[in-house]
């Protein structure tokens, strides 16, 4: 026996959302020969091998048998394109949501994360120019440490020669008292 899956099947057709609208029609499917019967009627005749013309005919006669006619079958056609038509605006919906739930929420964290990048970069940013605002004063400071060590052993060394200076003075002088006097 054929699958309502089965009956409208063709290439290429995502299986899941196939077997979800062959679910809809088969818990939706109105009671006595219909369109969904003489569909199933059509697919078993054309799989015999049968011209689709003669398949629809053949369907259509053994219905008719059981009251079935063209208007009726057309009707009923209707009803379950709208029923599918239906299901499809309660996927969209359905989908809607998912989307909000999974997209708008993804795009919403991502901004939150690219924001949070963005104050970061700016403290890094910061944290660097005040890091060089350092740097500058350290090159500073180390030369001045580097020209006051320079002053302070110039000062050391003048006033070392200096002293000395004086002390052989003092010392000259007296060895002259002793020697003079």
């Amino acid at each position: 026996m054929l699958t309502t899956k089965s009956l409208f099947s063709a290439e290429g057709l995502d299986d899941r959302s196939l077997e979800f609208l062959a679910n809809a029609i088969e818990q939706n499917n109105l009671p006595g020969f219909d369109y969904f019967e003489f569909k199933r009627a059509v697919v078993n005749l054309r799989e015999m091998q049968l011209e689709e013309s003669i398949a629809y005919k053949s369907a259509f006669t053994t219905a008719a048998t059981v009251g079935l006619t063209k208007d009726k079958l057309v009707e009923t056609a209707n009803y379950y394109r709208n029923l599918l038509l239906k299901e499809k605006d309660q996927f969209e919906t359905a989908l809607s949501a998912q989307h909000a739930n999974k997209i708008h929420a993804r795009e919403a964290d991502i901004k939150r994360l690219q924001d949070q990048i963005e104050r970061h970069k700016a403290e890094v940013s910061r944290l660097q120019d005040e890091i060089g605002g350092y740097l500058n004063e350290v090159e500073a400071a180390q030369t001045q440490m580097n020209l006051d060590a320079e002053k302070l052993d110039k000062a050391r060394s003048n006033f070392e020669k200096a002293h000395q200076a004086v002390l052989l003075h003092i010392d000259r002088d007296v060895e002259n008292i002793h020697k003079y006097l």
